[in-house]
């Protein structure tokens, strides 16, 4: 097997109320999908931020690509890669301006934005939306524009926060069908949470079960 994209070691987390995230060892492989699932207050979001690099563990290490991260290297890693919010933030501008944003962000050629905008855009279904005014979107439709702003940019690893909650079946259905697409394109590592343990069953190659900030054997979900 490959040496994984990402790894954490010894990872601690203490929140306020003596809450404690402790994962003594995570791995994930470029172009898996992973699911982390478990009730309200496991620790999921938490976790997921730790990765992400928004937030510093307590105690322990991450490591992309082998290479330990660091205060002086997070910032170039965290480049290479893009998280998705359960309510996305959209700017009060066009959707082409929005994802020109994250594209200047990370230094991307500007003669390149407007083919990987609409790339992106057609990967999600919406293609020929450059010039729709963000805030007038369905909320499907702002989330997957949320992910093409990501996509654009061709992050290694892409993390979801709950992104199917509060939409319909049919958006449901879109937007795992997008997650197998992007991963089969671009090969990037997608990192999710969920309540929905039988869609981690369809999408994830791995399931990462949390409870009180532990890993747990058996999968759990929650409301």
């Amino acid at each position: 097997m490959e040496k994984p994209i990402l790894r954490i070691e010894g990872v601690k987390k203490r929140q306020g109320g003596g809450f404690s995230l402790d994962i003594p060892r995570l791995e994930f492989q470029k172009g898996g999908a992973y699911s982390i699932t478990g009730p309200n207050g496991s620790g999921k979001t938490t976790l997921l931020n730790i990765l992400n690099l928004l937030e510093r563990p307590d105690d322990g290490n991450i490591f992309f690509y082998e290479g330990k991260v660091t205060t002086f290297n997070s910032l170039d890693i965290r480049r290479k890669m893009g998280m998705v919010m359960e309510n996305p933030y959209l700017f009060h501008t066009t959707v082409y301006k929005n994802m020109a944003l994250g594209l200047k962000c990370r230094f991307v050629d500007r003669m390149m934005w407007k083919s990987q905008v609409e790339e992106a855009l057609r990967m999600v279904g919406l293609r020929d939306f450059e010039k729709r005014y963000a805030p007038d979107l369905s909320r499907g439709e702002s989330q997957r524009v949320a992910i093409a702003r990501i996509l654009a940019f061709r992050p290694e690893v892409l993390f979801l926060d709950e992104p199917f909650s509060n939409i319909d079946r049919k958006h449901v259905n879109l937007l795992e069908g997008l997650i197998k697409a992007i991963i089969e394109k671009y090969q990037t590592t997608v990192i999710f949470t969920t309540h929905d343990l039988a869609q981690a069953q369809r999408l994830a190659d791995e399931t990462i079960s949390l409870m009180d900030g532990r890993i747990v054997a058996e999968p759990i979900g929650g409301a």
